[in-house]
Parts: C-alpha cells; sequence; structure tokens
C-alpha cells in the first residue's frame, strides 16, 4: 500500500470519528433538557430545589401529573384542546391554501410570477415575533382581537408553506401529464383535483407537519390576541401558570409536569407522520 493510500486512509478515519463526535455532542445537547424535564416532573416542589436537577429523587410523577389535570377545574385540559383545535384548522388551512397558491406558481404561466413568488420567499424570512404587534394593530382595527379568528386568519397564511408547496409541485408533477390531460378535455380544475393533489399528497403531509409543530408552539401571537384564560393555547396557559410564581404561590412543578404533557402529543404526532416528513425531506433535498 502506498503511502499516499495510508495517508488518505488515515484522514478518512479521523474524519470519520470527528463526524460521529459532533453528532453524539449535538444529541446531548438536544437530549439533555428532555432529560431535565423528564426527571424534574417526578419530583415535588422541595425536591425540585433541594436535589441534583438530572438526578432523580423521590417519585411524585403520579402525583403531580394528577394535580396538574385537575388543577382549577381541568383548566388544562382546556388548554389541550384549544392547542389541537387550533394547531389542526390552522394547519389543515394552510395547507389548502399553501398547496393551491404553490401550484398555481409553479405551473402557471402569468404576469408577475417572478415577482410574486420573490414576495412570497422574502414574507417567509420574516420572523412571526415580528408579526405579532402588526398583526395585532390591524386586527384590533377591525374588531376581531380576543376572538379565535385573530389566530386561524395568519395561521391560514404561511408564505413559508406556499414555498414549500411550489418546490413539491415542480418535483413531483411532470407538465407532460398535465398537457395530456388538457388534450383529453380536462379543465384546470378537475386536473388540480384528481391528479396534481394526489401526486402532492406527500407534499401536504410535510406541510400539515411542519405548520402544526410550529402553531403547536406558537406563544407570541396567542399572547397578542387572546384575552381569556379559556381560549388560551397551552404554551400561553403555562405561561399564566408561571407568572403566579411572582404573586400568591409556586407552580413551578405543575409548570413543568404540564410542559411535558405538552411535548407527548407532539411526539405521537410526529412519530405518526414519519412516513410522510421522510419522503417529503428526500423530495425537498432533490430538489
Amino acid at each position: 500500500m502506498s503511502t499516499t493510500t495510508t495517508t488518505g486512509a488515515r484522514a478518512s478515519r479521523r474524519s470519520v470519528a470527528l463526524t460521529i463526535g459532533l453528532m453524539l455532542v449535538f444529541l446531548l445537547y438536544s437530549l439533555a433538557p428532555v432529560w431535565w424535564l423528564l426527571v424534574s416532573s417526578t419530583k415535588s416542589l422541595s425536591d425540585l430545589y433541594g436535589t441534583f436537577g438530572l438526578g432523580f429523587a423521590h417519585m411524585h410523577l403520579g402525583s403531580n401529573i394528577s394535580r396538574t389535570l385537575s388543577y382549577d377545574n381541568h383548566i388544562f385540559l382546556r388548554w389541550m384542546l384549544n392547542s389541537v383545535l387550533y394547531a389542526g384548522l390552522g394547519s389543515a388551512g394552510a395547507t389548502a391554501v399553501s398547496i393551491a397558491a404553490g401550484y398555481g406558481l409553479a405551473k402557471f404561466r402569468f404576469r408577475g410570477r417572478g415577482a410574486m413568488f420573490a414576495v412570497t420567499i422574502g414574507a417567509s424570512l420574516l420572523p412571526s415575533t415580528l408579526l405579532a404587534l402588526p398583526l395585532y394593530l390591524l386586527f384590533s382595527k377591525i374588531g376581531l382581537v380576543g376572538s379565535v379568528w385573530s389566530l386561524y386568519i395568519p395561521y391560514f397564511v404561511n408564505p413559508f408553506c406556499v414555498y414549500l408547496a411550489r418546490v413539491y409541485a415542480e418535483s413531483s408533477i411532470p407538465d407532460e401529464l398535465l398537457e395530456a390531460a388538457r388534450i383529453d378535455g380536462a379543465g384546470e380544475l378537475r386536473i388540480f383535483r384528481s391528479i396534481s393533489l394526489k401526486l402532492m399528497v406527500t407534499g401536504a403531509a410535510t406541510i400539515f407537519m411542519l405548520d402544526f409543530i410550529g402553531i403547536w408552539n406558537n406563544f407570541f401571537l396567542p399572547l397578542f390576541m387572546l384575552n381569556g384564560e379559556q381560549t388560551y393555547p397551552v404554551t400561553l396557559g403555562l405561561y399564566d401558570w408561571n407568572l403566579s410564581v411572582l404573586h400568591s404561590h409556586d407552580m413551578t412543578s405543575l409548570v413543568i409536569t404540564g410542559s411535558l404533557l405538552s411535548v407527548l402529543p407532539l411526539a405521537v404526532f410526529i412519530i405518526s407522520m414519519q412516513k410522510y416528513w421522510r419522503s417529503g425531506i428526500l423530495v425537498g433535498s432533490v430538489r
């Protein structure tokens, strides 16, 4: 074996070892907060402040869950239901709008198409927290602040999802197939409903999943728009509980246990959607 080959093999092994090491560091960095949340959910309030943060103490997980679910007439269950409704209906509406808009941008040639797509990309770069105050001022003018529509309407319009839908439409729908359908006499609406939607199922599922997670974790828009705890999503409800530390009593253990419970639906949802987002990632990487 030549010296050049030996040197190349050693460099390759070092690169592999470095890559694996970085991945392990990233894995530990990602799992440490989850581990802390799981461990802290099993502790009483005194153990939470008096024991090592990453180690178990006395087991109080059952009582913590029971107190979290039953506190204030089961308000936590109401918040969870609100989050499911906001995320489910909001992401369904955003998926429908995004698929239609992305398909139109990808498969139709019209004046201003490039400018419209550029505006869509530019809008997708704006952080959602930056838009919370302008949206509040806008909806206050039309009297929707405090209603669920002040959340649903912004959730239905997601420029990044439109961009993803355009990418999926260009990648998965051949122009020749559309032309053949037009030659056979099919209208555009029928082509979209019977052909394009079926070919974009993976893209639609991926968009739905990403938007669902984004809406579930959204905090600033509900903070600005909602003014009654019965309409709070779980993120805002737990924040409201956390503020009680500054007032009458310490609810840290309930906040931590509620945070753990709020993660579980997302984990189940992502696992159930994995066959779609795996193939969706492959389609996006090919593009």
